[in-house]
């Protein structure tokens, strides 16, 4: 079960608040269940219990630089005037699992990451020395080395019961990283949430193909499965779904299988004979449509299909308006999957570089290009929700408040950073 019951809305002429709407949202989501997961098959999860250090990291003393393991003592007079020479007695390459002994008065060759021979209590770097000689019998040393001097002690990492990382962290190439340093091969985490998206028109077209007049290329499902896995989640689009009841929920049903979150895009506007989706959906009594007060993005749906109760987003079908909600709505949601705080979009404020205006009464999302050195963002042309041109050349989203209806350049706004 991830979600728990559904939002409630505020009916076909109310429009419900952004933040109302998202957080119906984020208390109906409930996180997968964690399992056991290989560290192949670990990134991006989170993890569900923290990881303690089993044995000590490094496990033992180790060189910390190709040179020569010595006895301090041995080379504490050595100047460029006054060199060292000691004879040579072997060598240690790193994964020698040999048990070597340092007799004083004698070295022994080392590579960076060998175990520190018992005796030495320094590590000579090879830059300090003449490099040894052309039988490797004896080198000679120039400059001292301290106890301890490029050895990497054993826990010096971290010491036996050292908690590794914590429940909740998500897993990048760094963790997984000290996981495999560590000896671990499996973790308990939540796995990556897998996103399925759907579109559905007749008018769309898959891209490549030849368009009749009426016709267009579908994208939406493309821009949301790459946002789905730019914020580090699972995701994959199905074939188009054309305008037919029985279709869209033959689709949904297939997806259920293999999807922890659905979501569609078209066929939800507020009112008309063609909302197939809308349509479809109804039927099932679990997924609220109603109207947000915001703009790109007013017409919106969620709840929940299937025996799972996996989470449905339906998303308005123009692309920015669907780009728009994805971020704000689904981005936050999916995080909640992996029981973490919902991730949300990067805020800053700045200085618009251009007046702007908005319709009363909505939370406008304006497409806008931000200079972070500057603090200033500049809205781009074209705002209008179909124009994908104009969010291609946005890096921001200038917040326009519901009660605000124009702004003059210079005004301080906030600004939420696209990824």
């Amino acid at each position: 079960m991830t979600i728990a019951g559904h939002a409630g809305h505020t009916g076909q002429a109310g429009l419900q608040p952004v933040e109302s709407y998202l957080s119906e949202v984020l208390a109906a989501i409930r996180p997968l269940p964690p399992g056991e997961l290989g560290l192949d098959e670990a990134e991006g999860a989170v993890l569900a219990e923290d990881v303690t250090a089993a044995w000590p990291l490094p496990p033992f003393d180790n060189s910390g630089m190709d040179g020569y393991a010595v006895l301090a003592a041995d080379v504490a007079a050595a100047a460029p005037e006054r060199p060292v020479t000691l004879p040579v007695r072997g060598e240690v390459p790193a994964g020698d699992t040999r048990r070597h002994e340092l007799a004083p008065g004698t070295c022994l060759r080392i590579m960076t990451g060998a175990p520190v021979p018992s005796g030495a209590d320094a590590v000579v770097p090879v830059e300090w020395t003449d490099g040894g000689s052309a039988r490797g019998r004896q080198v000679t040393f120039t400059r001292p080395a301290g106890p301890g001097n490029a050895i990497r002690r054993a826990g010096g990492d971290a010491a036996v019961g050292d908690v590794l990382l914590r429940a909740g962290t998500r897993l990048g190439p760094v963790q997984l990283g000290l996981l495999a340093a560590a000896g671990r091969g499996t973790v308990t985490a939540r796995r990556r949430p897998r996103l399925t998206v759907m579109s559905t028109g007749n008018e769309l077209i898959e891209p490549g193909q030849p368009v009749t007049p009426g016709q267009i290329w579908e994208s939406n499902s493309r821009m949301l499965a790459a946002a789905a896995r730019q914020a580090g989640f699972r995701a994959a689009r199905l074939p188009i779904v054309p305008d037919d009841k029985q279709a869209v929920l033959a689709a949904i049903e297939d997806a259920l299988a293999s999807a922890d979150l659905l979501v569609t895009t078209g066929g939800v506007s507020m009112g008309g004979e063609h909302d197939i989706v809308k349509a479809a959906l109804h039927d099932l009594g679990t997924v609220t449509f109603r109207k947000i007060a915001m703009q790109p993005g007013m017409p919106q749906g969620f709840g929940a299909v299937g025996p799972a109760a996996t989470p449905i987003f339906t998303l308005p079908g123009n692309p920015v308006s669907a780009y728009v909600s994805f971020q704000l709505f689904v981005r936050p949601a999916a995080s909640v999957l992996q029981g973490i705080d919902p991730e949300r979009l990067a805020a800053t404020s700045a200085t618009l570089a251009a007046p702007v205006r908005s319709p009363a009464g909505r939370r406008s999302f304006l497409r806008g290009t931000l200079d972070p050195s500057a603090g200033v963002v500049a809205p781009v042309s074209g705002q209008q929700s179909h124009q994908l041109a104009s969010l291609a050349r946005a890096n921001a989203l200038i917040i326009v408040p519901e009660a605000v209806t124009e702004l003059p350049e210079g005004a301080d706004v906030d600004v939420l950073v696209l990824p």
